[in-house]
């Protein structure tokens, strides 16, 4: 598609090393230059004054299950489409596609299918969040679907994903868990700590053969205790793990949410949704896996114990939530850009730099998303933020 090359003006640019008053310019879908002040000779093509408002990455969303009334694991293709495109018109202009506990055939299918996808590259990956999870941290798993780590089902993953399965989640305590982690790490596909009764040391034993993500610290979870720390000391305490967090203000308290800021630091902190299909609908039931759900005053859990099950929010009002919280815009945008993007290796997005992908979102003041830019197109409804 040819582009007509575009310079916004005016603009508060977040990028990986700040917040800078000044400039963007858009060439053949890439950032082709950025600046201070006002560009001197700013060449051919449009400018788009953006009225001092901010300029941020696309966000990146690497743990969400659905939106828009469709799922993941329904493996259809005009579904996740719809997904995608949701998110897209919100300023998530990179998703990972999410998969939960499943049979091994079913499993196979769905990672099939969204390859498929992801080889048009509307996907940025998939991730598989179950079955090599704990029973009694099962969250939104159905636990009759959960099995002990298996390289040989891992292989199989591997080859119907085509190089696109980007992460999985392994409890640690589980038998053959290192292994799997090992196998993971060896083959280039993140494994994160997650839905676990891992012991501290457990959780240590498995960031040492090669973890480097928690998955929704706190949310299914052993929780912290002063003499048994568990998984969640270890990740906060370790610079090579990521830590998600579900910022719905459902999932994590604000003040355990502010902790996490506080004790990772900048650059460690993915914020993520984990969302279902009922997001960007209304109150009722829906399903999750083979699950039912009900959502009331956007609050989603089971129908059949209560548990707290996936989120109903896109990734822009995590963003509003951290800020909420007193973490700076420029890190919470990070947090929602950059960190994860960084976590999983997704490279050209994430991030506003000179060669990257022109995926950029213009903020309000309150932060609510006024326009979006995917591949250097404007699209043109973002009412969904």
């Amino acid at each position: 598609m040819a582009h007509t090359p575009l310079t916004l003006t005016g603009a508060r640019v977040v990028t990986a090393d700040g917040t800078h008053e000044g400039w963007v310019r858009v060439e053949h879908g890439r950032v082709a230059e950025l600046g201070t002040g006002e560009p001197g000779d700013p060449g051919a093509g449009d400018r788009h004054d953006v009225g001092g408002r901010l300029v941020v990455p696309g966000l990146v969303d690497t743990h969400i299950h659905g939106g828009a009334g469709h799922a993941f694991p329904e493996a259809d293709p005009e579904g996740v489409r719809e997904i995608i495109a949701f998110n897209r018109r919100a300023g998530v202009t990179s998703l990972v596609g999410g998969l939960v506990a499943a049979t091994p055939e079913s499993t196979l299918r769905q990672v099939s299918a969204l390859a498929e996808l992801c080889d048009e590259g509307e996907l940025a990956g998939i991730y598989l969040e179950g079955p090599f999870i704990a029973r009694s941290k099962c969250g939104a798993h159905d636990p009759d679907l959960l099995r002990d780590p298996d390289t040989s089902e891992f292989d199989a993953w591997l080859k119907a994903g085509r190089g696109h399965v980007r992460m999985i989640t392994v409890a640690p305590e589980l038998p053959g868990a290192l292994d799997l982690i090992a196998a993971a790490r060896s083959c280039g596909v993140v494994a994160a700590v997650g839905h676990t009764e891992a012991s501290y040391e457990q959780t240590l034993a498995a960031i040492e053969a090669g973890a480097t993500v928690a998955t929704h610290i706190y949310n299914a979870m052993r929780p912290l205790n002063h003499r048994d720390p568990g998984p969640i000391a270890a990740v906060l305490g370790d610079e090579r793990v990521t830590v998600e967090l579900i910022l719905d203000n459902v999932h994590v308290h604000p003040g355990a949410a502010r902790l996490v800021f506080d004790a990772a630091g900048p650059g460690r902190v993915s914020l993520v949704t984990d969302a279902m299909s009922a997001t960007g609908l209304g109150d009722g039931e829906y399903t999750l896996g083979d699950l039912r759900v009900q959502v009331q005053g956007g609050e989603a859990r089971l129908v059949e114990n209560g548990a707290i099950a996936s989120s109903t929010i896109v990734l822009p009002q995590a963003v509003r939530n951290a800020v909420a919280v007193g973490v700076p815009v420029d890190r919470a945008v990070r947090s929602a850009s950059s960190v994860p993007a960084a976590a999983l290796g997704l490279s050209g997005t994430g991030r506003i730099e000179v060669g990257g992908h022109a995926d950029l979102i213009v903020l309000e003041e309150d932060l609510s998303v006024s326009e979006v830019m995917y591949r250097g197109d404007w699209i043109s409804d973002s009412s969904v933020s």
